[in-house]
């Protein structure tokens, strides 16, 4: 998994974001459904999906989760792939696929027909205006693949998703999580409810329940700081809740879709106002840590040679094809998912950033961010708990 220069390379297939729900959901007897995690078999499940709970900041603070920390770790650290963006993990854990299959290959990237999606809004900026791309790009057909919810539902699963309301019919949860019912919440009260009720079922159940203020906090004060700090002991105290219901044969699971790093002012590339990063660039996709550069016809090598010189060692910096060929999508990169890739593609190091403060105002300003390929940002924990 791991690189000489610091990054951590997803492991796809074998302990990857991407094996967790085709693991569980051959531990509820689905059949068809490989399990790498080797997960025990269960009557019901719950995975509890905390955005921004990365492995180290876990181990960090024992203090405010002791509940979570004293849970069974022996599945994890998990990978969660490239980037190590929401958009892209959430599609990987509901696919049981990997970037360069699902083709959601980063918070925003390029489509076939040109148009530079922002996949956690699913909008589209035209003359400074948000454009909603649902009815033009259906998320179904941007991510066709049959999602592992819709999979198990057919093979009569009990299938649910608990979260916040306001993702019901968002682009994001019609590609990466169609085929559980929805179960639309306020905070962590009636979460808690709702996956007690989901527990209390007749098997075979898999509740998946998401939680994304954790991740909030992390990019409005960066990871570890008191706020973080509270909001993950909020989060030991649900799962604590939860877990105090669980009946002989449930499963409970928690896992997180990226860790997070602190990037100080000082670490903060502009590529709205640097030249050099700006010339030959038609459109520029991704986050702030993971970088899709989309290159003007011909200039791609010019691109990536400029890139290159003006961030030395902030960046790995590499073409379309050295990326897929170092296996940062997946193993394999199919030929509708590859126009997606940046020409050239952009992975910061340490605690850089290339932000874009024209482009990105809110994003640029924040100290916590995600995308790359640091043990920070790929490791996320698997915890297990049995009844």
């Amino acid at each position: 998994m791991g690189e000489p220069d610091g990054f951590v390379l997803p492991g796809y297939g074998r302990r990857s974001l991407s094996d967790v729900m085709p693991s569980l959901m051959a531990a509820l007897g689905v059949q068809g459904m490989v399990n790498p995690l080797n997960i025990e078999p269960a009557q019901r499940v719950c995975l509890l999906l905390v955005d921004g709970l990365g492995s180290r900041q876990l181990a960090a603070h024992p203090g405010d989760a002791p509940f979570l920390c004293s849970m069974n770790a022996g599945h994890g650290p998990l990978t969660v792939g490239f980037p190590s963006s929401t958009a892209t993990s959430l599609t990987s854990l509901g696919t049981g696929l990997p970037p360069g299959s699902h083709g959601m290959v980063g918070i925003s990237f390029q489509l076939a027909s040109g148009e530079l999606i922002d996949a956690l809004k699913w909008t589209e900026h035209t003359g400074g205006q948000l454009v909603d791309l649902r009815e033009r790009l259906p998320p179904e057909l941007v991510q066709p693949t049959a999602t592992v919810f819709e999979r198990a539902a057919a093979a009569g699963v009990d299938v649910r998703q608990v979260v916040p309301r306001e993702f019901e019919d968002s682009g994001l949860t019609r590609a990466a999580l169609r085929g559980a019912r929805f179960h639309g919440v306020y905070a962590l009260g009636d979460m808690a409810a709702e996956v007690i009720d989901a527990m209390s079922a007749p098997g075979p159940v898999f509740c998946y329940a998401y939680h994304a203020h954790l991740d909030g906090l992390g990019h409005a004060y960066g990871p570890g700081s008191w706020p973080w700090r509270l909001q993950l002991s909020m989060i030991d105290h649900l799962v604590t809740r939860i877990a105090e219901h669980l009946q002989p044969g449930d499963l409970l699971a928690v896992t997180g879709d990226h860790g997070m790093v602190y990037v100080p002012p000082s670490r903060r590339v502009d590529a709205d106002t640097d030249d050099a990063l700006r010339a030959g660039v038609r459109q520029l996709g991704g986050d702030a840590r993971s970088r899709h550069v989309y290159a003007a016809p011909g200039a791609a090598d010019d691109v990536a040679d400029a890139w290159r010189e003006r961030l030395g060692d902030r960046a790995s910096v590499l073409t379309r094809d050295e990326a897929i060929s170092q296996g940062w999508f997946g193993p394999a990169v199919t030929e509708a998912v590859r126009p997606r890739i940046g020409d050239v593609v952009a992975a910061l190091r340490a605690d850089n950033a290339v932000i874009r403060s024209h482009a990105e105002p809110n994003l640029s300003r924040m100290p916590g961010q995600h995308g790359s390929l640091t043990p920070d940002e790929q490791l996320v924990p698997l915890l297990t708990l049995r009844n």
